[in-house]
């Protein structure tokens, strides 16, 4: 959209019969479902792109802000729910976790602040290469961020309750990693859950992905689906085209790989002409978590579900260690998103319920989901929500499907993990270091994963190619 709309001829081929990526409708039977992301944050950003698109951003993003967006739900019977309601949040700390009530306007803060400084100094950046991290306004803000910190560390400075604790800490899952290893930076993901707010767009989440297409179109950019693109083509060290599944050849003078490259890569680029991006360089990555996902559409409409409800483990440690093994959580936190609690009029019959549970990524070792799948089940029903009784419409998804759907290395959400300070903040670069005129974008790459991180890597990557591009100090 950004570089069509400046008189750039944008050509985009995309492998699957949608576009949007994860972001992907399923329609099963009259139930609708949004394969991801099902929590949207900053939608500010998503409007900017209709806007720049030449659209009006309410007709197409009719957000609805979700105040008392979050249910979480504890072995115990305990019950916490995530609100940017201040009042409301005190009064459940006031029952949870009494001493630390008074913190809780200094933990928003604190929050707000990691927030800013990422915002200001980091998000709207690119990265081409190690002098871009030698700016001394970088520098700076970075140690202001609490890289050296984990985020359970941090959280624990404001609450003792061991279930908020853990509410909080699945935000690290945001990003795909373990909430005991993701540096503290990551925290800011709870200012925008719990200052700004979790919204939902009427018609289903993936109508971001319907107007970014619309609004490409409109500014006269060419979208080809179905279309596999298979080689990237060179001229000594320059970019110069991909050639087609088909054996078509489309000349370029810059090429954006917008996918996970560490997949991607050396799918189009034999090894040689790569030696910062080798096989054996990517290889070294720590893949993000993958998602095992049920798409189960109901007979009827089950009261004590809420649009965002999740059923935590009653050892989070020990999840991660597993998931960290490669092996499936025993007991896993299970997310529930039913957006028909919001919106009713997608799915008619009964509830839409999407449901994830933290997956290693892919391994050697083969693992039986059908099993996996009633094991979720089985604990769905002991806290009370009896999905099996009640299933019309049945489609789950594991690592495999989503490695293949999606080009996701070894199925990973959101390409390398945060699981250390290296890869948290010195990710793949947006620009290749070994082939001029070619660059990335995506979750894989800078800012991070995460939709608005990734549609701000193609505004950055796009204003990189435009030369528009400022230098912040």
């Amino acid at each position: 959209v950004t570089l069509a709309k400046n008189g750039v001829d944008v050509r985009l081929f995309e492998q699957n019969d949608h576009f949007g990526g994860k972001m992907m409708p399923v329609n099963e039977q009259g139930y609708h479902f949004d394969f991801g992301p099902n929590t949207i944050t900053m939608p500010d950003v998503f409007r900017e792109v209709v806007r720049i698109g030449g659209l009006d951003p309410d007709e197409e993003l009719p957000f609805i802000k979700l105040d008392h967006h979050t249910r979480n739900q504890f072995k115990d019977g305990t019950v916490f729910d995530f609100s940017t309601d201040r009042e409301f949040m005190r009064e459940q700390l006031s029952h949870l976790d009494p001493k630390v009530c008074k913190k809780y306007d200094l933990f928003l803060n604190e929050i707000e602040r990691l927030f800013n400084l990422s915002e200001k100094h980091f998000l709207h950046r690119t990265f081409s290469g190690w002098s871009d991290y030698l700016s001394l306004s970088l520098a700076k803000s970075m140690a202001k961020v609490r890289p050296l910190q984990s985020m359970d560390h941090f959280f624990k400075q404001y609450f003792s309750n061991p279930h908020i604790l853990q509410a909080l800490n699945r935000y690290s899952t945001y990003v795909g990693s373990s909430p005991y290893q993701t540096p503290a930076t990551f925290a800011m993901i709870a200012h925008l859950e719990l200052n700004e707010g979790v919204y939902y767009v009427r018609g289903g989440n993936t109508r971001i992905a319907d107007s970014f297409v619309k609004a490409a179109e409109k500014q006269g950019a060419f979208l080809s689906k179905n279309t596999k693109v298979t080689k990237i083509l060179t001229d000594g060290k320059r970019a110069t085209g991909v050639e087609l599944d088909n054996g078509d050849v489309a000349e370029a003078d810059h090429i954006i790989v917008n996918g996970d490259l560490l997949k991607a890569v050396p799918e189009l680029l034999p090894d040689v002409k790569r030696p910062h991006l080798s096989d054996k360089k990517l290889q070294s990555f720590d893949p993000s978590i993958s998602a095992y996902v049920i798409m189960a559409g109901l007979d009827t409409n089950l009261e004590q579900l809420h649009h965002h409800h999740v059923l935590f483990s009653n050892n989070y440690q020990k999840e991660f260690v597993q998931l960290k093994a490669g092996d499936y959580a025993e007991q896993p936190t299970i997310y529930i998103g039913t957006s028909s609690k919001t919106d009713p009029e997608l799915s008619p019959e009964g509830d839409n319920c999407f449901i994830l549970v933290n997956a290693p990524a892919l391994n050697e070792g083969q693992f039986d989901l059908q099993i996996y799948k009633e094991l979720i089940y089985d604990h769905l029903a002991e806290a009370g929500i009896p999905i099996r009784k009640h299933l019309n419409v049945e489609k789950v998804l594991g690592p495999e499907q989503i490695e293949t759907k999606f080009g996701a290395y070894r199925g990973s959400l959101y390409g390398p993990s945060s699981n250390s300070r290296f890869q948290a903040f010195m990710r793949p670069f947006n620009q290749s270091q070994d082939v001029d005129h070619l660059y990335f974008c995506g979750g894989s790459t800078h800012p991070g994963g995460g939709s608005p991180m990734v549609v701000l890597s193609g505004q950055n990557v796009a204003n990189k190619i435009l030369g528009k591009i400022v230098q912040i100090e």
